[in-house]
């Protein structure tokens, strides 16, 4: 029979995730949403939980576990904050997991224990300012000279990318052209503090504000010529499966927005009164409770789904799409619901639930817009491309 149960390591993980965003997330991340600041300190107590290096094996010094574990975590989190879970989830499935599945021995032996540890944060560098979902249209560019690959071009958007703990940036960048014509990609890591590597102020977001993310510029950025990471000329069809892979993670934590927001509004609706009575016995209120509830336990059993099959070797392109789309329409209704059950308290940025409208959005465009979910859905159907 299906069974959509957590085993009992993940169902002890789950709680330890869920006890560590309750006692040492809740309370602080208020203020750093507010001051837009990054936080440090809450990023070292899961670094010290071991959290980074989830789905790393031992040998580098990671937990062992599986993707299903991280993703477990990173509902939980989102359930208080989704700057907090972002980071988490940027740093490992887009900051570890390239290093990981496609490094050699020497990078994975240099990079990992340090990223696994949450000593150093790991950034992936692919978007760029003229390109959005078009991520094929890369335009940086990396010149082989010598024993150095010689970067130049720009990148937006890039989370983790300017903290003082990042460590590596890993690049796409255009390093020829194939027989056909068409460019090669290929996938570079660039070390921090790299000469030539600017790291632009901050963007100032509508959303994830105690997160942190940059553009990127090279000019003239060298790094020697073993940073190549995995095959030259692969860099697309391993951004392609990175993004595959982080839209399971991004879809458990749109599922833990979207339980958020259920969890603030039972809370509120029983403190509320309004005409005399509390406003949870108000039938239209249940009903908006029961529909969120729905969006989400229905949004996680997608995104269970996609980790099986992503577990058990299967081809799951089509359900990590499917996951991250519903869990990014229940987090943005569930958090349009709660704001409205709220009302006034709803709209004031101390609420959660402000937080949770305003981090939302984002969930229906990064890694993967909803439109292009809805593509990779179709193409999966067999249905023509345009």
């Amino acid at each position: 029979m299906v069974d959509y149960r957590l085993n009992d390591e993940h169902e002890q993980l789950r709680l330890a995730a869920r006890s560590f965003a309750q006692k040492e997330v809740a309370p602080v991340i208020g203020e750093h949403y507010e001051r837009e600041e990054f936080p440090y300190s809450i990023v070292a107590g899961m670094g010290r939980m071991g959290l980074f290096g989830l789905p790393v094996p031992e040998e580098y010094g990671g937990m062992g576990g599986d993707y299903l574990a991280l993703c477990v975590v990173l509902e939980e989190l989102a359930r208080v904050d989704s700057s907090v879970a972002v980071t988490l989830e940027a740093g490992v499935s887009l900051g570890v997991m390239p290093i990981y599945r496609f490094g050699d021995q020497r990078q994975r032996e240099q990079w990992l224990p340090r990223l696994a540890s949450g000593e150093i944060l790991g950034a992936f560098g692919l978007t760029e300012p003229g390109g959005g979902s078009d991520a094929g249209a890369t335009r940086t560019t990396a010149e082989l000279q010598g024993s150095e690959w010689v970067i130049n071009g720009s990148k937006a958007f890039i989370t983790n990318s300017g903290t003082d703990i990042t460590g590596l940036i890993t690049v796409t960048a255009v390093t020829g052209t194939k027989p056909d014509g068409r460019n090669e990609i290929s996938t570079i890591i660039v070390p921090a503090g790299t000469p030539g590597l600017t790291v632009a102020p901050k963007y100032s977001k509508v959303g994830w504000n105690a997160s942190d993310t940059h553009e990127l510029a090279f000019d003239d950025c060298r790094v020697p010529a073993e940073n190549l990471l995995g095959e030259r000329g692969r860099g697309y069809a391993q951004f392609l499966a990175t993004l595959t892979e982080g839209r399971v993670a991004i879809a458990a934590l749109g599922v833990g927005l979207a339980q958020g927001c259920v969890d603030e509004c039972l809370r509120y609706v029983e403190e509320r009164s309004a005409f005399g009575r509390r406003i949870g016995e108000n039938q239209a209120i249940q009903f908006k409770l029961a529909d969120m509830e729905l969006r989400t336990h229905t949004a996680r059993l997608a995104y269970y789904d996609a980790a099986a099959r992503m577990l058990r070797g299967e081809p799951y392109q089509k359900q990590a799409a499917i996951a991250k789309l519903a869990s990014s329409n229940a987090a943005m209704d569930n958090s349009r619901d709660a704001t409205q059950i709220f009302g006034g308290y709803g709209f004031m940025n101390e609420s959660p639930v402000g937080r949770f409208y305003r981090d939302a959005k984002i969930l229906e465009i990064g890694e993967g817009t909803s439109e292009v979910q809805r593509m990779l859905i179709a193409r999966e159907l067999g249905l023509p491309a345009e």
